[in-house]
């Protein structure tokens, strides 16, 4: 009699589990899959054009050219937000269906502990959102928060802006292969181990998440539980997102009109280059016409592929959102990495 009950309660259990998950995780999927739908489009349209042209031409509007000035500091924030709005939206949407939707014990373990497959998971889970590295910070944030998994959560936020499909697929049909080897490598690399050194290093660092009473009890998610996380993540995300940009945007138009254009002391031009690029907000694909007026301008390949590295990887906003997670020194370790991977690869272009 006892065995015919515990076969009943299995039976029931099972189904009751698959729809569990079914309901969890279906929201995130759906917004998941309408970000890769319009990202996709847009990137298609962009490769379609480049296909036919030769050439692509980089919003003056947004990120100045070197010296110049026609647009203002706020006028350019302003237009940089226009730019990417829709993707940030996803971004804060995403990260608010984690922490709502998701079971932290089960993004614990599909995560993993410090090892390569966890990177190498949270690399292909990255790289098919293509965002900006200000629009998957929301997404960071979520996902470390609930599974306390430094090292996979840098990985996917990495593997978003520096493992974009199409922007590789762009920086082959416009650059040197050479070029485009050398940017696809560094940036595997960064997505690999990047997130494991800090995961090795502050894997302790005590995660800050903020939980409604809802949480805390284990009662079941609704949307409007949902509506309060997008609200929570706007509410501590999007003020630091635009100081970052607003900040960006003033070193962008700081830089000085011959900054690039002496090919004398190469490795400088690199370094500087780096120091630049690493916290420059940059929309998706701008990395890459602005590298263009690198070489245009006379700088070394080198100074190209490090902006092409560094300049997607992060910037000054995703910066201060991993500072704002974790702490300052896994957000300047972050810096400091790929800083050097974008120097290292850049002197390496300019060997060969």
């Amino acid at each position: 009699m006892i065995a015919g009950q515990t076969g009943n309660t299995a039976g029931e259990s099972s189904p009751t589990t698959a729809r569990q998950i079914f309901y969890f995780v279906l929201p995130v999927l759906v917004l998941v899959g309408a970000l890769i739908a319009y990202k996709s489009s847009t990137a298609l349209g962009v490769i379609g054009k480049v296909s036919a042209t030769g050439v692509i031409t980089p919003r003056g509007n947004v990120i100045p050219r070197v010296g110049a000035s026609d647009a203002g500091v706020l006028t350019r924030t302003l237009n940089y937000f226009l730019v990417i709005w829709p993707a940030l939206v996803f971004g804060i949407l995403i990260s608010a269906a984690v922490s709502t939707f998701v079971s932290t014990q089960w993004l614990s373990r599909l995560l993993g502990r410090r090892s390569l497959r966890s990177q190498v998971f949270a690399g292909l889970a990255g790289a098919p959102l293509m965002l900006c590295s200000c629009c998957v910070a929301p997404i960071f944030t979520g996902v470390y928060e609930h599974s306390a998994r430094l090292g996979p959560s840098l990985g996917l936020m990495l593997a978003a802006p520096a493992l974009n499909p199409a922007a590789l697929i762009l920086t082959f049909m416009l650059f040197d292969y050479k070029i485009g080897v050398t940017r696809a490598a560094a940036s595997v690399a960064a997505v690999l181990f990047t997130g494991l050194i800090a995961d090795r290093i502050f894997g302790r660092t005590e995660v800050h998440c903020d939980v409604d009473d809802w949480q805390t009890e284990g009662r079941p998610a609704d949307f409007l539980h949902f509506l309060r996380a997008c609200a929570r993540v706007s509410v501590r995300l999007l003020p630091v997102i635009v100081i970052g940009v607003l900040a960006s945007m003033i070193i962008a138009q700081m830089i000085p009109v011959r900054t690039f254009d002496s090919t004398a002391a190469r490795f400088l031009t690199i370094a500087v280059v780096a120091a630049v690029a690493v916290p420059l907000a940059l929309p998706t694909f701008f990395e890459i016409p602005l590298a263009l007026i690198l070489i245009g301008s006379g700088a070394p390949a080198g100074a190209a592929v490090t902006l092409l590295i560094a300049g997607p990887a992060v910037n000054l906003p995703s910066l201060l959102t991993i500072m704002k997670s974790t702490n300052w020194k896994v957000a300047a370790m972050v810096a400091a990495s790929i800083w050097i991977l974008a120097v290292v690869s850049g002197t390496i272009v300019n060997f060969f």
